[in-house]
């Protein structure tokens, strides 16, 4: 890695907001934790980790495209939580497209709970 820390922002809801019914073996301060965990590895690992925590999609867009708005990002990962629960489709899809306008030269990686976002941004930054 070079000496500039690639920067790296990590989308996913808010988990307060979230429905674990699905998954009863999560809940919000399990995911919260896992979160924070995960940004602490990605900033010792030498990255510069940022999370962007959405609405279920009222705000979700604009928040994204703040996030964006600022310095470029090398690295966008979007959450299991966004993309793997069917009523969040649409969300997910409109994301995406979100970051590919606004951030078209980042990697796009997705991690698949909120405890591999760090092996998620390791296959592609």
């Amino acid at each position: 890695m070079d000496a500039k820390r690639k920067r790296v922002l990590v989308i996913g809801l808010e988990p307060s907001l979230v429905n674990f019914t699905a998954m009863p073996d999560m809940n919000a301060d399990k995911v919260r934790t896992g979160l924070a965990a995960d940004q602490a590895t990605l900033n010792g690992l030498g990255y510069d980790a940022h999370l962007c925590l959405t609405d279920l999609g009222e705000t979700a867009g604009q928040v994204v495209t703040d996030a964006l708005s600022g310095e470029p990002f090398d690295c966008v990962v979007i959450g299991a939580g966004v993309r793997t629960l069917p009523v969040h489709f649409l969300l997910f899809e409109r994301l995406v497209n979100i970051v590919h306008a606004h951030a078209p030269a980042a990697k796009i990686c997705f991690n698949t709970k909120p405890s591999d976002t760090a092996e998620a941004v390791r296959r592609w930054v």
